[in-house]
């Protein structure tokens, strides 16, 4: 029964307020909302979610950090510095664990160097949404149905010195949360989209006193794309067009320890909800109806508060990721995101395995409140790299 009303109701906010929400005032927002929490919500937000264990052990840290072969989802940039040949990456979470028991996101990725500064790379991802029993009004069951979601990814990346990279995804997206089912009368269909991502990735070798060091910094915009609808061409919502910033610092102890200290800022580039009186007219921010270029630079300056809302939508991501021999790592992060605007805060820990070929990713998260739908979530990723053959391309070390 819970995960019943969980999904059922999930699903039936959503369609409705693409059916509904402009309500004739053409603001695109529900009438009578929370003034004081404005929360910027986006269709298929799965695809903001970590994919790997090794990331989300780091509090969500990606773009920055050493390349893998899960680099394509943080920064397909840092692909091209990576020091093997070929490499896959399998990776398993199950979903809201505490409320249901059937939702999960599996991810594989993979990569092949081609050249000595250019990798090329693939990755699926796939959000089982669990089943649903379907009833009609008088509550008789009509059937099941499972919501689902996925996304098909390819990557490009390539070296443009000893130093910088910059690298592109480009993505199919399907999310199919209502199985053409009418709602309220209204015809209801999966929706699509096409999306780029786009990444730069700085790194440099430090020598700090005695002791080996880098210095990297990454750039990354993802998830530019066509609004996506799951009604009519007249409604539809922006993807999840997301600017990533960070840098990250490691450093060689001796040579069997190194640590990572890495520090990562997010903000969603589309427009923040404006306030609406009962009539539903504007009475503080923007009208959020607008054209793809227009939600992203908008994004920057629509805040109903001004500038100090608009930092309130960064995300902090830091991590902390010690190596013993490159065989054992141990890993713990942070992430914080302010109470107006959506209130995740949650640490992390995870461990890793490699031998030869072979590597174990595993991540554990631990919210900051208690009873929180995100408690014990654990992620495992399998991963498996062969050595480059060619010993001059341009790499740095996992």
């Amino acid at each position: 029964m819970i995960k019943f009303k969980f999904l059922a109701i999930g699903c039936l906010i959503f369609l409705m307020h693409n059916l509904f929400a402009q309500n004739g005032t053409g603001t695109g927002v529900v009438i009578g909302q929370d003034s004081a929490r404005r929360v910027i919500t986006t269709a298929v937000p799965f695809l903001l979610i970590s994919p790997d264990a090794r990331a989300s052990a780091m509090g969500d840290v990606g773009a920055t950090t050493s390349p893998d072969a899960n680099s394509s989802h943080w920064n397909p940039a840092k692909l091209s510095f990576i020091n093997k040949d070929i490499g896959f990456s399998l990776s398993y979470t199950p979903w809201l664990n505490k409320i249901v028991n059937d939702m999960s996101i599996s991810y594989l990725s993979g990569y092949k160097r081609i050249s000595k500064t250019q990798v090329v790379g693939a990755s699926i991802r796939y959000f089982d949404l669990g089943d649903i029993q379907l009833r009609d009004e008088t509550g008789e069951a009509t059937g099941q149905f499972n919501p689902r979601e996925f996304e098909f990814m390819g990557t490009f990346s390539q070296v443009l010195t000893e130093k910088l990279s910059i690298g592109a995804n480009a993505k199919f997206i399907y999310s199919n949360l209502s199985g053409n089912i009418a709602v309220l009368n209204n015809d209801t269909k999966p929706g699509t989209a096409v999306a780029l991502d786009f990444g730069l990735y700085y790194t440099s070798d430090l020598l700090v006193g005695s002791k080996e060091s880098k210095l990297t910094f990454a750039s990354v915009i993802s998830n530019i794309g066509n609004k996506i609808t799951y009604n009519s061409s007249e409604n539809r919502d922006f993807l999840p067009t997301n600017l990533r910033l960070g840098t990250a610092f490691t450093s060689n102890l001796d040579p069997y320890n190194s640590i990572t200290f890495a520090l990562e800022l997010n903000k969603l580039l589309v427009p923040t909800p404006p306030i609406v009186d009962s009539n539903g007219q504007i009475t503080s921010g923007k009208n959020p109806d607008r054209s793809l270029l227009s939600g992203i630079f908008g994004s920057f300056s629509d805040a109903p508060d001004g500038f100090s809302e608009e930092l309130k939508e960064f995300i902090i991501n830091f991590g902390v990721e010690y190596w013993y021999n490159k065989v054992f790592a141990a890993r713990a992060g942070y992430f914080y995101e302010n109470p107006v605007k959506g209130d995740r805060k949650y640490f992390t820990l995870g461990l890793g395995l490699r031998y030869q070929k072979f590597g174990l990713d595993v991540a554990y998260l631990v919210p900051q409140t208690r009873e929180h739908p995100l408690a014990e979530t654990l992620r495992f990723s399998l991963v498996f790299n062969i050595e480059k053959e060619n010993q001059d391309a341009v790499t740095e070390d996992q």
